[in-house]
């Protein structure tokens, strides 16, 4: 049996919100893929490579190390090739390379495996999209977390505080654009 509480769900629906609370009250580790993304569109920011380029960001994986691990107020958090990155991983540059990255079927792949890895003997709650369905469709426990357009917007704003000139609907068609994309 695979230990996983899947929580899946598009972005901004509060997926991430109630596994941290899911993972707390448990006290087992909490896993946002989402991160993960994001940390190899850092990893390909930090090596000068455009996330654009799939054939050279494909070729930085191999060199990539993620982990979750506790940090040193005692929470779970993803580590980068021995790092903690913290607010680097939510850049609007890193979202935006994330994205793209996310799109590369070599690095799903890279990543499916990773979070396979993870699941062991301990319990533990992985939110993201496609966790239920691809990373782990044997889990016992799944759930799918939505909201409508509008509502993930706001969150989003909230999220992210003011962007200048960014409107409650342009938000909420950017995630439209994405939900679509993905």
């Amino acid at each position: 049996m695979q230990k996983v509480i899947a929580i899946d769900g598009p972005s901004a629906s509060g997926k991430s919100t109630l596994a941290r609370m899911l993972a707390d009250k448990l006290a087992i580790p909490c896993v946002n893929t989402g991160s993960m993304f994001r940390a190899v569109a850092l990893a390909a920011h930090r090596a000068g490579v455009a996330c654009a380029d799939e054939e050279a960001v494909t070729g930085l994986l191999p060199g990539i190390r993620l982990e979750y691990r506790r940090n040193n107020r005692g929470e779970w958090d993803l580590a980068l090739d021995g790092e903690f990155p913290g607010e680097a991983l939510r850049s609007a540059e890193i979202a935006a390379g994330a994205s793209r990255v996310a799109a590369y079927p070599a690095v799903r792949e890279a990543l499916k495996t990773l979070q396979r890895a993870m699941a062991g003997s301990q319990w533990l709650v992985m939110e993201g999209r496609d966790i239920g369905s691809v990373i782990f469709p044997e889990a016992k426990f799944k759930y799918f977390i939505t909201a409508s357009p509008l509502e993930r917007a706001r969150r989003r704003l909230a999220q992210e505080g003011d962007r200048a000139g960014s409107s409650l609907e342009a938000v909420a068609s950017e995630i439209a654009a994405r939900d679509e994309a993905d």
